[in-house]
């Protein structure tokens, strides 16, 4: 019972502080004033206003953005193993080579794939 008496006190303390923050912010905020070019996003130097919605981008930013959640995750199991590595000795250090390994031939996979070069577009 008590680690859920932590648990709930750090909720709430995570609550106040962001509903405090909030309210901070809206008292001490600017007025706002968005007219003329300061209400346009600015994306890049790009002009935000095109004259067809239906513009096509290459699947290459797809890909990249497909490879790194994959990468992303796989390296978050990681952690876990990190925690407790004295405890599993030879055997997770073997299971990790091995996990990281498929990570590595993955990325190589990747590398010769093409999927993290933009120099040549695919439409």
């Amino acid at each position: 019972m008590n680690n859920y008496l932590y648990f709930f006190l750090f909720f709430v303390f995570a609550l106040i502080f962001s509903i405090g923050l909030l309210l901070a912010i809206a008292l001490i905020r600017f007025k706002r004033n968005i007219h003329g070019d300061k209400g346009f996003p600015y994306e890049c130097g790009v002009d935000p206003i095109t004259p067809d919605a239906r513009e096509t981008y290459s699947i290459r930013f797809y890909l990249l953005t497909l490879v790194f959640i994959i990468f992303d995750v796989e390296t978050f199991f990681l952690f876990p193993w990190a925690i407790i590595q004295d405890q599993l000795k030879w055997f997770g250090f073997i299971e990790v080579t091995i996990f990281l390994v498929i990570l590595v031939f993955g990325y190589v996979y990747a590398w010769k794939a093409e999927a993290l070069d933009f120099r040549r577009s695919i439409d």
